[in-house]
């Protein structure tokens, strides 16, 4: 979800006007409205002279805050979705793949928690390496903590019968299959998983290589900016953040297809 000034051209009804007005309570983006009393919102809307307009810009927002969720399933809708997602994608770490069942697992999000330094980024890095081998990926790095060098070292490591030429056709499919890109906020992270999702569609209309796993390294550097000394808001901006993921299960000629895997590391 971007800041409102990027939604005007797709939405007209999200002007100058509404912006100011939003602007005028502390609201700047789509998240925003989820940790304000939207009923006091739309009172005020009622004392502006373009009353049903703001009101209609209030609907607007709810609108596309409530095409993020996804769709209500049934009981025998959610058996055949575990019986989808039984399929995992290993991150060659035995210890870390016998914890998780066989890996990152499909279509879920796989969350890691630790103090600093307990080797998260390690886990992320030795993952990107092994799945990259095989398929696409995205990796957002939010404090400069992707190593390519690393990657290397993994690589290395398990192809030490390789030769010389092998290990080197090897790191440069690696490393062309993973997309790194850095982002410093977490309305900048929006911003590129909404660009990510069109990109999605051209990519399965033209029978491109899928992207299977998205890793984020780490989304409490781009919440704890924003958590205005309160723990309410940073939680709802991260369950924002986990809802706006979880929600890139795009609907594209009538299929649905999604991220094979998501991992992002937390704290």
């Amino acid at each position: 979800m971007a800041p409102l000034k990027n939604l005007e051209t797709e939405y007209p009804i999200i002007d100058s006007n509404f912006q100011n007005f939003c602007a005028s309570h502390g609201i700047f983006s789509v998240e925003d409205f989820l940790i304000h009393d939207l009923y006091m919102l739309a009172a005020f809307a009622e004392q502006n002279v373009s009353s049903e307009r703001l009101k209609e810009g209030i609907t607007q927002i709810l609108s596309i805050i409530d095409d993020m969720h996804q769709p209500w399933l049934n009981g025998m809708e959610l058996l055949e979705d575990a019986k989808r997602n039984k399929h995992f994608l290993p991150t060659g770490i035995q210890g870390v793949d016998l914890l998780l069942g066989g890996g990152i697992r499909v279509g879920q999000l796989t969350e890691l928690v630790g103090p600093s330094a307990s080797g998260k980024t390690q886990v992320c890095l030795q993952t990107a390496s092994n799945v990259a081998r095989n398929y696409m990926m995205l990796y957002l790095d939010t404090g400069n903590s992707f190593s390519p060098q690393r990657i290397a070292y993994f690589l290395g490591k398990t192809n030490e019968l390789a030769s010389a030429q092998a290990k080197n056709q090897i790191l440069q499919k690696v490393m062309s299959n993973i997309l790194c890109h850095s982002v410093f906020d977490i309305f900048a992270m929006f911003d590129v998983l909404h660009q990510l999702e069109s990109n999605l569609r051209c990519q399965e209309r033209g029978g491109g290589c899928r992207i299977r796993l998205l890793i984020v390294d780490s989304i409490s550097l781009l919440i704890a900016p924003v958590l205005g000394g309160t723990s309410t808001r940073g939680l709802n901006i991260s369950c924002t953040a986990s809802m706006h993921i979880r929600s890139h299960k795009f609907k594209v000629d009538g299929y649905r297809t999604c991220f094979d895997g998501i991992c992002w590391i937390f704290a």
